[in-house]
């Protein structure tokens, strides 16, 4: 198996807006648990976390993973298990702090993102890449779900990327496809500059 990259992506689903700015938990999506778990195996990261104090939400993802890790699925589809062990569920940004605290030794630097332009201590995407590629610290990517992070997570976070821009004015990308997007441009500036 490759080396692990020391970055881990989090997935906010408590405090995040929603389409009136109001702070609610969003809910977990089947599909947001296999591709990012899967985008994070595919860039050797070190781990997937869920944010949700919701317990019926908890209890899905753990329904959810454990079929395809013991279940059928690990039989029908042994390669998933790879990606879905990456999997953790946390009730709070708190506890994802403190998980990754624990098992890397060091606490991580948090990194918001955001389809909003936001203000604050920005960060390129090639420098978090330089940054996540030495290994010195763990990273955590941090996405948020719903209408994005609630500002009192973003003010947690040491760093903001930039949003992401298409062509055109539509900015109403996936998470799963900014996800994508943000760890590609993060992991592979290297490979492009030498292709």
């Amino acid at each position: 198996m490759d080396p692990k990259i020391n970055f881990y992506l989090v997935l906010v689903h408590y405090p995040v807006y929603n389409k009136r700015g109001k702070v609610v938990a969003s809910s977990i999506t089947n599909l947001d648990i296999h591709d990012l778990s899967r985008l994070v195996r595919t860039y050797n990261g070190k781990g997937l976390i869920m944010v949700t104090p919701l317990k019926s939400q908890q209890a899905m993802i753990e329904r959810i993973t454990s079929h395809w890790k013991s279940g059928f699925g690990a039989i029908y589809n042994p390669n998933r298990d790879e990606a879905l062990k990456l999997v953790s569920v946390v009730p709070y940004l708190e506890d994802c702090i403190a998980f990754i605290e624990q098992k890397e030794g060091k606490a991580p630097v948090l990194v918001a993102t955001s389809a909003r332009e936001l203000q604050g201590r920005k960060i390129s995407y090639r420098e978090l890449g330089k940054r996540i590629l030495e290994g010195n610290r763990p990273y955590a990517i941090i996405l948020g779900t719903g209408w994005g992070l609630a500002d009192e997570v973003i003010e947690k976070c040491h760093y903001i990327l930039d949003p992401i821009k298409g062509l055109g004015n539509y900015n109403h990308l996936s998470v799963r496809c900014a996800a994508a997007i943000i760890v590609d441009r993060l992991l592979s500036w290297r490979e492009r500059d030498e292709g």
